[in-house]
């Protein structure tokens, strides 16, 4: 569930269904519908179990009153409003987890002794450290974007170098190569540095800095966090 979601909310929702959800009268409700819909879907298809409707509606539901009630805000780009949406989410698909598979013993033993519980988890870990990670880090570091590095900078060039920043960083972790993550903080520097040892551009390292340790962060922490679940 948690990676229908993920899969939903991000990699799944474009542009048009953005901007449709902050539209107004019908349009509005056509795309929060649709988009809760998607979810639904994603949701019934990924637990696997075609005779629980539940579920789904259930699913379906709840992501439409979240997302209305987000979308009525007009603040759905803060970073506080966004961690409060995807935590109503979350909490919502951990009461479906209790309710349904309240059976731990069965579930750990099918963790422990199985290869698909640690999917999911790996699944789900690259799939935060892509869209998810790069919205969260937009809005955390907004304030302090130089108006120079939006405007020399090449089209999504930078969301593009977080991505394969933090794949190569997961993937050292799960393979229990973890010093390639320092090997790749020195190689990032290097190349940073011939435009970063000016006096005058304190403003944009310490934009850079932020932004890259940042991004570092998250990728550690969710590495380490998938493979304590996988070992």
């Amino acid at each position: 569930m948690v990676c229908a979601h993920l899969i939903g909310d991000f990699t799944l929702q474009t542009d048009k269904i953005c901007e449709g959800k902050k539209s107004e009268g019908g349009k509005r409700i056509y795309y929060l519908m649709l988009h809760s819909f998607i979810h639904a879907v994603l949701a019934y298809l990924f637990v696997a179990q075609w005779k629980n409707w539940i579920i789904p509606v259930v699913v379906f539901t709840t992501h439409l009153l979240i997302d209305r009630f987000k979308n009525n805000k007009g603040k759905e780009k803060e970073l506080k409003t966004f961690i409060i949406d995807q935590m109503a989410h979350l909490f919502i698909i951990l009461f479906l987890w209790a309710v349904f598979f309240t059976d731990l013993s069965h579930w750990i033993i099918i963790f422990e002794n199985g290869r698909s519980g640690q999917f999911w988890v790996i699944a789900s870990a690259y799939l935060l450290i892509l869209q998810p990670s790069s919205l969260l880090l937009g809005m955390f570091i907004k304030k302090w974007t130089p108006n120079e590095i939006e405007d020399k900078s090449l089209p999504n060039a930078g969301k593009w170098i977080g991505y394969l920043e933090r794949i190569l960083i997961l993937t050292f972790i799960l393979t229990g190569k973890i010093e390639g993550v320092g090997f790749l903080l020195a190689a990032k520097s290097v190349f940073r540095f011939g435009e970063l040892n000016k006096a005058q551009e304190i403003r944009t390292t310490e934009y850079v800095l932020i932004g890259t340790l940042a991004s570092f962060t998250i990728a550690v922490l969710l590495g380490l966090g998938a493979k304590c679940l996988c070992d």
